[in-house]
């Protein structure tokens, strides 16, 4: 049997840990906050579960992993809805008829994509859009683009919508029918009690240790020594002390505030599309459980964006061009130098991995390990 070190109980290295000790492998699991759970960590506040660290809607078209992490929690059918607001205007999202009537006064989807196609023309952009905002105007014109993509997308990512790549904006969500179902996939819910447990029951195994408020870097070179297999899930780049340079990372910052009212805002995610408001989003966290918690009471979370820099919580990866070509020079790194490191996750493997997605990565590594 071999011992591993998990450094990280995020949903990657959580899964990983369960499914190694269900065949009879020690694990120890070092989590350098004061909870596991990762960014899916949620909070009992008022009645309400906060998700802490930003909206986290389960979903995804794999039947396998939805019934995977059904093991751990029940889920409720809860229907991601966001609604933008620009300038005191709402809108439903993703951008549907309903959007459509509003912007437009339009009934129908024939003339919907007239509108758009209308105005797709007339943005007169080049047949192989070179950056981001020629990729919007060309799928969906400019209403569109200027009132619901174009403040959110360069507050998100701190940079204008000019400077940023025409790919990260490849397809937008265009439907032609009244439907504000945000995702397509088939499976999509939100634990009821919250994502902690599903962590929490995935950790709670007698050959699982875990220590909290545990930093890997304060005793690195120990850990290195153990003879421990490390399945690493931070930072590939603060793992070689950035020898390299620095990947960039987006970071946010949260601010939650207990409001003496049942319903503050009717919805659970608004977004702010307009450039001037600092934040993205506002989230009511009550509406992802149907108003359950307290009676006049519920918490809102205001989510600002910001640059990320040493001593910051990396939220996701900026792929780009450049951040895929230093990227590649760290796993190239890694086999080199990481004999009996392993690098899994959102930061370990530089990816924007959605949850579902980041549970079939940790499957995928158990199936490397173990063969079966």
């Amino acid at each position: 049997m071999t011992d591993y070190l998990v450094v990280g109980s995020g949903l990657f290295g959580s899964t990983f840990a369960y499914e190694a000790a269900k065949r009879g492998h020690h694990v120890e699991v070092l989590e350098k906050r004061s909870h596991v759970a990762g960014n899916i960590f949620t909070k009992e506040v008022e009645g309400i579960q906060v998700h802490q660290y930003g909206a986290h809607i389960f979903h995804t078209k794999m039947k396998d992993i939805w019934e995977y992490v059904h093991q751990f929690a029940e889920f409720n059918n809860y229907i991601n809805s966001p609604v933008a607001n620009y300038n005191g205007e709402i809108y439903n999202l993703p951008f549907n008829m309903n959007t459509f009537n509003k912007l437009w006064g339009v009934q129908t989807p024939a003339q919907a994509q007239a509108k758009i196609q209308e105005q797709r023309e007339h943005a007169n952009v080049p047949a192989r859009p070179t950056n981001l905002e020629e990729q919007a105007l060309s799928l969906v014109g400019s209403d569109i683009y200027e009132k619901l993509i174009k403040g959110y997308t360069e507050k998100q990512w701190g940079r204008k919508a000019t400077q940023l790549p025409s790919f990260i904006i490849r397809r937008i969500p265009v439907r032609f029918i009244y439907d504000n179902n945000y995702f397509s996939d088939p499976y999509q819910g939100i634990p009821i009690g919250g994502y902690t447990q599903i962590v929490e029951k995935m950790l709670a195994n007698d050959l699982i240790d875990v220590k909290l408020n545990t930093d890997f870097f304060a005793d690195k070179e120990k850990y290195l020594k153990s003879g421990k297999r490390i399945i690493f899930t931070g930072m590939i780049d603060q793992f070689f002390d950035y020898q390299l340079g620095e990947l960039e990372y987006r970071s946010l910052r949260f601010e939650s505030e207990v409001h003496d009212v049942d319903n503050f805002q009717g919805n659970a995610v608004v977004n702010y599309t307009d450039a001037e408001t600092p934040f993205t989003r506002v989230i009511e966290h009550k509406h992802f459980e149907f108003g359950k918690g307290n009676k006049g009471k519920t918490v809102v979370t205001h989510e600002y964006p910001k640059t990320w820099s040493r001593g910051d919580e990396p939220y996701y990866p900026i792929d780009d061009k450049n951040n895929r070509s230093l990227y590649k020079k760290y796993t190239e790194l890694a086999t080199q130098q990481a004999d009996n490191v392993v690098f899994g996750g959102r930061l370990g493997q530089y990816r924007y991995y959605n949850m579902d997605q980041t549970i079939m990565s940790a499957l995928r590594l158990i199936k490397t390990e173990f063969g079966d």
